[in-house]
């Protein structure tokens, strides 16, 4: 008898544990669709958010990755004063690996624990007349105490111009310049 309840335990916990990975994942994918659904009435966007923007994008966006675009965009600013004639520091899409940005966004399967998690992201860029570019992204979230949020993403696109690597490298890189 007490194998019985030993098993039952067992198999009450690895269910609880699924319904618990199962709730972490519909959670994840709706934060990043959340991003996902403010990019899409910026496209296209163009160098680091304004101040106004990025306050669209914050209910979705980790506390880490407020701070980078905040910083990004006073080096951007700082950039600007001292070099009028000069084109931004950062200039095209900063949200995907394309320049010119998606024109269509698909969020994929996500997984995570209780801290982390991350969703492949299909993108696509279509123009008239030209057929379209497709490529996946990966979108990085972390939990905070508001909830899941965006905190990185990892540039997916194989061509030769465009983002690589990581959102983050690139704003820390937009910070350093002096």
């Amino acid at each position: 008898m007490t194998r019985a309840i030993l098993v039952a335990v067992f198999i009450a916990a690895g269910v609880a544990g699924n319904a618990q990975a199962g709730s972490e994942e519909s959670e994840i994918s709706a934060s990043a669709n959340g991003f996902y659904g403010v990019y899409k009435t910026f496209h296209p966007s163009d160098g680091v958010p304004s101040e106004s923007d990025r306050a669209k994008y914050a209910p979705f966006l980790s506390p880490a990755l407020i701070t980078l675009l905040a910083d990004a965009g006073a080096a951007e600013s700082r950039f600007a004063k001292a070099n009028k004639d000069s084109p931004p520091l950062m200039e095209g899409d900063l949200f995907t690996s394309m320049f010119e940005g998606a024109t269509a966004v698909q969020v994929g399967a996500c997984s995570g624990d209780a801290k982390t998690g991350r969703c492949a992201v299909r993108l696509e860029y279509a123009e008239a007349g030209s057929k379209p570019i497709d490529w996946t992204d990966t979108v990085y979230l972390v939990n905070t105490q508001a909830g899941w949020r965006v905190d990185d993403i990892a540039y997916g696109g194989s061509w030769a111009f465009g983002n690589k690597g990581r959102l983050s490298e690139t704003l820390k890189q937009t910070i350093s310049f002096q």
